[in-house]
């Protein structure tokens, strides 16, 4: 749904991405949505959110549609969104936010993970 048509992405540009990503930190959020409760929050960091437990609504301030993710469905958050979930259903909903610890670099720190990014690596001294 938020992702690219597999006939527009390359199979080797989706694995570098991959590895990349696993290179990082992660940070999992675990909360609880009781019933009858609405959240709501700004997400602060591209975040992937999962559930598990209870179906539940969500809706995203930057679409007209709600969602309705069963227990095992994930969905990709963008940074800067507003979202509100919610369930229908009389148990606890479980759910899940998953992002990439992004560090801070100067520009040393740029130049040198492009280098990386290239399979350069990092300068050595003779």
């Amino acid at each position: 749904m938020d992702q690219a048509s597999p006939q527009c992405m390359d199979d080797d540009s989706s694995l570098v991405a991959y590895q990349h990503d696993e290179r990082l930190p992660k940070i999992v959020v675990h909360f609880s949505v009781m019933p009858g409760v609405t959240l709501t929050w700004c997400i602060e960091a591209d975040s992937t959110l999962a559930v598990q437990g209870a179906r539940i609504w969500l809706t995203r301030i930057s679409s007209p549609y709600d969602h309705w993710l069963v227990p095992g469905a994930e969905i990709r958050l963008q940074r800067g969104e507003r979202v509100w979930l919610s369930t229908d259903a009389d148990q606890v909903a479980r759910v899940s936010l998953t992002s990439q610890l992004r560090m801070r670099r100067g520009w040393p720190g740029r130049w040198l993970a492009k280098l990386a990014g290239v399979g350069l690596g990092a300068p050595t001294p003779r």
